[in-house]
């Protein structure tokens, strides 16, 4: 049995490989590096695939959410609201702005922004919404958009995990997450569902104005060379990246069905255990399980997981600190915001390995060690 790794990407590397390789020469050969043709070509598959009107890649998912935020003319002080069970890029650029990052509660079944508790934080300085599909679960992005129209709020997804989830909206409808809000944001760090070989991110939007402002701020704030309209960064997708993702774009539908099917075998296996609730499968959303996480009870989490690494049996706890009680957040006083479910969350969670290459030994492995675990409690 091959060695189980929480992502397998030089097995699927090998799967793909003449493919890459032939992309990666290409590139060097035609010396195209910033801004190529494959970057351009991507681009419109990526428009494509998500029916989405504009995509702008650039250098990484961090740099997507600041730049989305920064498009957006926000300044500082203004208040956007997040959940606080992320990782902290995304809240992390709300600060880096001079906004204020204010944070709710999530859903204990869906783990994403709970939509009862929005309203309540919204004040006169409210400005947006950051909603993220966490873990490859789409957000009740039908709910949160009535807010954010009745409130007049952007809304801008976090979509770096959940890359090829349909939402079924109300009215029948089917959008892919990321391209339901004002700008969606994503990440291809390469252990995401749609990775590169590096660091690489774009966001989305169908509006106009919006897009050439992102294109804008992504190029240093200039429109024209050497013209600069507003104050920008340097954020591009190199060509290199471009031509890998552009390979696995075309698998993207076929690597997130493969993760679903090992979300299935999980699912399988673990619902004859009281003590262990599987990720919930919100009928709305076609869950891509960037993450197969795990709620734990009744049994140390922290045990479990030194137990699976014992056996050399990757695990890991996505998210141990919450946004609200990290230390970079102690100017918003964040420390005192009560969110109790999310940091029921934090003491709970687990996630196993799951990815595109997994084989039903290492699967049967990995089941059979936490079943051991639970029969020695």
């Amino acid at each position: 049995m091959k060695k189980i790794q929480m992502v397998d990407l030089m097995t699927q590397y090998q799967s793909i490989k003449q493919e890459v390789d032939t992309a990666i020469l290409n590139v060097i050969e035609n010396a195209q590096f910033i801004n190529g043709p494959e970057v351009s070509a991507f681009q419109k598959e990526l428009e494509e695939y998500l029916n989405a009107k504009h995509v702008i890649p650039c250098a990484n998912g961090t740099d997507a959410l600041q730049i989305a935020l920064m498009a957006l003319g926000l300044k500082p002080g203004d208040e956007v609201i997040t959940p606080s069970f992320t990782y902290v890029a995304t809240t992390e650029v709300i600060a880096l702005l001079g906004l204020k990052p204010v944070f709710v509660e999530v859903d204990k079944a869906t783990f994403c922004i709970d939509v009862t508790k929005i309203e309540a934080a919204i004040t006169p300085k409210t400005k947006a919404i950051v909603p993220v599909h966490l873990y490859g679960q789409a957000a009740e992005m039908d709910v949160i958009m009535d807010i954010a129209r009745k409130h007049n709020l952007f809304v801008v997804e976090d979509n770096a995990q959940a890359i090829g989830c349909n939402y079924t909206h109300a009215d029948g409808r089917v959008s892919k997450t990321g391209t339901i809000g004002t700008i969606g944001c994503t990440s291809f760090f390469p252990s995401k569902n749609l990775g590169c070989y590096g660091d690489g991110g774009a966001l989305y939007t169908n509006n106009d104005e919006l897009a050439a402002q992102i294109r804008m701020i992504a190029n240093h704030g200039q429109s024209k060379r050497y013209y600069h309209d507003v104050v920008g960064c340097n954020s591009r997708l190199d060509s290199i990246q471009a031509a890998v993702l552009r390979i696995k774009l075309r698998r993207l539908d076929e690597y997130n069905a493969k993760r679903r099917a090992v979300a299935d075998y999980y699912d399988r296996f673990f619902a004859k255990y009281d003590g262990i609730q599987t990720p919930v499968r919100d009928p709305k959303s076609a869950h891509v399980f960037h993450q197969y996480t795990l709620i734990v009870e009744g049994m140390d989490r922290d045990a479990l997981n030194a137990y699976l690494a014992e056996k050399d049996i990757p695990s890991m706890i996505y998210y141990p600190v919450p946004a609200h009680k990290q230390k970079m957040f102690a100017a918003f006083n964040s420390e005192t915001t009560n969110l109790p479910i999310t940091d029921w969350l934090t003491e709970r969670v687990i996630s196993l390995p799951i990815h595109t290459e997994m084989e039903e030994e290492q699967l049967k492995t990995i089941c059979n060690a936490v079943a051991s675990f639970i029969e020695k409690q």
